[in-house]
């Protein structure tokens, strides 16, 4: 099940990858620029947080634009009807079901991120807003809507909260050296190159 799931994300990053190397471009260019005409301070860990949040709304643009959809012949108004009609485990219930979950997790772990946010009530508004949002956009450019996969995503962005809230309360009570900046960057480049070796 998780090979499958990572073969669909790596098959979308490449998809992406024009697009992403492009932007990543761009953004790293026109931030460094900024931070050195205004002197703002660096912080590595920071910057790679950010920059993964444009990669990742690249890569989900690209999901829910280009990638086909063989599967609903058909809009979808009613609650449930879709998500129950897949075999567990099953390819189509991998990539409908779960694939609106996990895509939807890093949003509302991004979302907590940047707001700081606690409360799950404005991840919940900000996710359901999204995830209309896209819904809406597929019926204009000729694919479905589908109101499970608002639910699913819902789920997704609420799960990606309670991952900030996790990793926020375990770094809470880690000693203080692993909260420090430098150690954070130290970790931030380790697993970068990590990443980098892997693709």
């Amino acid at each position: 099940m998780f090979t499958s799931i990572g073969r669909t994300i790596g098959n979308v990053f490449s998809s992406s990858l024009p697009m992403v190397i492009i932007s990543v471009v761009v953004a790293i260019t026109l931030r460094l620029a900024d931070i050195i005409k205004n002197k703002k301070e660096f912080c590595f860990y920071k910057e790679l947080i950010s920059l993964s949040f444009i990669i990742y709304i690249l890569c989900l643009f690209q999901v829910v634009t280009f990638q086909d959809n063989n599967n609903i012949s058909s809009n979808n108004l009613i609650p449930f009807r879709e998500m129950f009609r897949y075999d567990f485990g099953s390819r189509l219930f991998l990539k409908n079901v779960l694939g609106n979950i996990i895509m939807f997790l890093p949003y509302g772990f991004f979302s907590s991120y940047f707001l700081k946010e606690k409360k799950l009530l404005p991840i919940f508004i900000l996710t359901t807003a999204t995830s209309v949002t896209i819904e809406c956009t597929q019926l204009m450019i000729g694919r479905v809507f589908d109101i499970d996969d608002i639910f699913l995503n819902i789920l997704g962005g609420v799960l990606g909260h309670y991952l900030y809230i996790l990793i926020l309360k375990i770094g809470n009570m880690c000693p203080k050296v692993f909260q420090a900046e430098w150690f954070l960057n130290l970790v931030s480049v380790i697993l970068l190159v990590g990443l980098i070796t892997l693709l």
